[in-house]
């Protein structure tokens, strides 16, 4: 894989071509991509809403600005990613659990410092309820860009969206009776011909500009 070849060919998607859906391959890969996203101390304070069906997309749509819309439509999936209202003991414990589970550990102590690593960088970002939401809601945006780039890599078109109103979703879609809130949504499908972003040449700032190396 060419991975610069892909981020210089990729761009956000305007436009999807209606009508068409994802193969069973293409879907488990963008779950994949989901399941498997990194977070800090591996915090994992995420859960995502995958949405395929024009009654789903339906659902959720009155929380969406008029301009995307018709990308939620169109697109093969929409995920809504959202975070956990507060990071609670039970999903420290059950972190630690599955981290046992899986063999990450070789030791009691082992076990005993990733906790307490966990928990002091928690803490670290628990001033207010306002700034582990904060914190966390950073990590959903790693997913975020995870799953971007891995829809590229694959040939689908992908648009962050950030044009919803997080209360309306919230309320939509229930999360608050969940112990969720949302923070962005994504959707991913094929590529229209009428997209006129895709004839469009990228731009950035100089690289100089953004990137000092020392």
């Amino acid at each position: 894989m060419d991975i610069t070849r892909i981020i210089r060919s990729r761009y956000t998607s305007k436009a999807y071509t209606p009508g068409r859906g994802l193969t069973d391959e293409q879907r488990e890969q963008l779950l994949e991509l989901l399941h498997l996203s990194p977070s800090s101390v591996n915090s994992q304070p995420w859960h995502f809403f995958v949405i395929e069906s024009a009654e789903a997309k339906a659902r959720i749509l009155p929380a969406f600005n008029e301009a995307n819309v018709a990308k939620v439509q169109n697109a093969a999936m929409v995920v809504v990613f959202t975070i956990r209202t507060e990071m609670s003991e039970d999903h420290l414990h059950a972190l630690l659990a599955k981290e046992q589970q899986d063999g990450r550990f070789s030791s009691e102590e082992a076990k005993a410092g990733q906790d307490a690593g966990r928990r002091y960088f928690v803490k670290l970002n628990s001033g207010s309820l306002e700034q582990q939401r904060n914190w966390m809601a950073r990590q959903a945006y790693l997913s975020l860009g995870f799953l971007l780039l891995g829809a590229a890599s694959m040939g689908l078109g992908a648009t962050p969206v950030e044009g919803f109103t997080p209360q309306a979703m919230d309320e939509l879609l229930n999360l608050h009776e969940q112990g969720l809130q949302s923070v962005v949504v994504a959707t991913i499908g094929h590529r229209s011909e009428e997209d006129f972003n895709a004839r469009l040449p990228k731009s950035r700032l100089p690289r100089e500009s953004v990137i000092t190396r020392l």
